[in-house]
């Protein structure tokens, strides 16, 4: 089988006008970033008429794989096949993944967005403006302390990190401003990952320019001496910040290998940040198209919450469906088979494991919308065990699903399935929210904690009940919780596969993220800079005289 970058390099490409025009984007709502990519110039304020929105998310990921991009990306190429006017939402690929353990954030197969390369290596620099934004705030911080510090900012309370957008754990803790008086006044400091700071999160939240400035105005930087919080309009650089990312702001457009149009627009983890593209590019696929599929990282105990709870109050507009993602290879390693012995025909394990999936369709269904199960089909599942699993989802469930192999055959491999969602996207539902912004901060984490991971409890540490009490104090209560939690498990505990019950998540820290609008709440050894796997990706790639890339998946 060749390889992903082999298969995008061999598909033909549309110029990237004729993908525009298939959503009726004029040429001169576009500009060209090359013949295949475009940002769009969209204003999200025209009236519109808004299509039908369908929310991809998945069981937890495990070393298996689950191909929820793959299915994303197929399942859009199945609305094609259907001759339906479709636009996908998607987030941009990190180079932190790609250089690293994960992979790229484009699909696989003969489900991919095109040019795969590009987009995972740098795409239109939305990434590198936002690294030069986060850290322009973070010199000037430090430059405004060296000039006499008249806000009396307190440099042992400044909460406004650097960022890199590589896994490099060297920096993780660092100290600066060494060097003499000229130098800058010496402090603790760290780096974080560009996807977890928090003007990714504001460039995916902002309606419009507008309101990134604002958002940005408003970001907590640290706090005095005398624990008064400062803000970055204290400083008076939220036109210089927004003024880096006046081009990033604008959602990107490219295309499948089936040329169906896509939205490619920021990316934060859904780990350490809310996991979900733009809401700029989402309102974009909206207005342009009849279908709409976007999709949220990690499990539904992760994007998939955070979409719900976070994204659609500010987006106005709640999915008409939601698929859950599921492998049987996936399910067998969260029942006890051995990662080695995946190939291998094992019911027992698939029986055991399948309660992860069950958890994670009825955390979707609980916001009252229908829920349909895609099930990602690979060359080792068995008869018995897709059958198996196709039983379970229809007779146990009692939901709609269908087997999809759209790596292998793109759009053709997923019309089973998009037949479902459409007609899932038809059924009356009503949206319910998981919590009230009337709620406490403490209501709400448990609420996470007790109806999406299914434990009893909710265990602060000492800095944690002092941020809460701070945040209440201040009274930004009111604001919802991006819970910051280990991907491989429902609890805080990595190797806790399954669907646990009776456990306590850890919540080690608070911290108030005012721009993006959310309270971050650190859980378990969760970290906001990943480090690099034993054997990074990296490793395998190369470029030789002509251009042309090996090793990039």
């Amino acid at each position: 089988m060749k390889s992903d970058v082999e298969i995008s390099q061999e598909s033909s490409m549309e110029p990237i006008v004729k993908i525009a025009d298939k959503l009726g984007i004029s040429e001169d709502q576009i500009e060209q970033y090359g013949h295949y990519k475009a940002k769009v110039q969209f204003d999200p304020k025209t009236e519109r008429n808004d299509g039908k929105l369908i929310l991809v998310t998945s069981i937890n990921p495990t070393t298996a794989g689950e191909g929820k991009t793959t299915v994303t990306i197929g399942l859009g190429d199945a609305f094609t096949e259907l001759h339906k006017k479709i636009a996908l939402a998607l987030r941009e690929p990190s180079l932190g993944p790609v250089m690293g353990m994960k992979g790229g954030a484009t699909g696989g197969g003969y489900a991919q967005v095109v040019p795969m390369d590009d987009i995972n290596l740098h795409f239109t620099g939305d990434f590198d403006a936002l690294t030069e934004a986060h850290n322009t705030l973070a010199a000037l911080i430090d430059n405004h302390i060296q000039h006499g510090n008249q806000l009396n900012i307190d440099p042992r309370q400044i909460v406004w990190k650097r960022v890199l957008d590589v896994n490099d754990r060297e920096l993780r803790q660092v100290v600066v401003g060494l060097g003499g008086r000229t130098s800058g006044v010496p402090r603790q400091d760290g780096f974080d990952i560009t996807v977890a700071s928090e003007l990714m999160a504001i460039l995916c939240l902002a309606t419009d320019l507008t309101d990134l400035k604002k958002r940005i105005g408003q970001m907590l930087i640290g706090y005095t001496y005398d624990r008064q919080p400062v803000l970055v309009s204290d400083l008076h650089v939220q036109g210089a910040l927004t003024l880096l990312l006046k081009d990033a702001i604008k959602p990107n457009l490219v295309q499948t290998i089936e040329h169906t149009p896509a939205f490619i627009h920021g990316g934060p983890f859904a780990n350490i940040a809310h996991g979900c593209n733009s809401i700029l590019a989402t309102q974009a696929a909206l207005h342009f198209g009849d279908y709409t599929i976007t999709e949220a990282g990690f499990g539904s105990d992760l994007g998939g919450e955070k979409f719900m709870d976070i994204v659609a109050p500010k987006l106005k507009k709640s999915p008409d469906c939601v698929v859950v993602v599921a492998t049987v290879r996936a399910l067998k390693l969260n029942g006890g088979a051995d990662k080695n012995n995946l190939n291998t025909e094992d019911l027992n394990a698939l029986e055991t494991g399948i309660v992860n999936l069950k958890r994670h369709v009825e955390n979707m269904q609980q916001y009252g919308k229908p829920v349909v199960v895609a099930i990602n089909k690979f060359v080792s599942d068995s008869d018995a065990e897709i059958n198996f699993l196709k039983d379970y989802v229809h007779n146990e469930l009692g939901v709609k699903g269908a087997v999809i192999n759209s790596w292998a055959e793109g759009g053709k491999g997923a019309v089973d399935l998009a037949k479902e969602v459409i007609a899932a996207c038809d059924q009356p539902a009503t949206f319910k929210p998981l919590y009230s912004s009337d709620n406490s901060l403490l209501e709400k984490i448990n609420a996470i904690v007790t109806k999406v991971y299914g434990g009893t409890n909710v265990e602060l540490s000492n800095k944690a009940k002092n941020a809460l009490k701070r945040i209440e104090k201040m009274g930004y209560g009111h604001l919802p919780v991006c819970m910051a939690k280990t991907q491989y498990s429902l609890t805080d505990n990595a190797k806790q596969l399954g669907a646990p019950t009776n456990f306590t998540i850890h919540v080690s820290d608070l911290q108030l993220k005012l721009g993006a609008g959310f309270i971050v709440a650190l859980t378990g050894k969760i970290l906001t800079m990943p480090g690099l796997p034993s054997h990074p990706a990296a490793l395998d790639m190369d470029i030789d005289e002509n251009g042309r890339i090996t090793g990039l998946f």
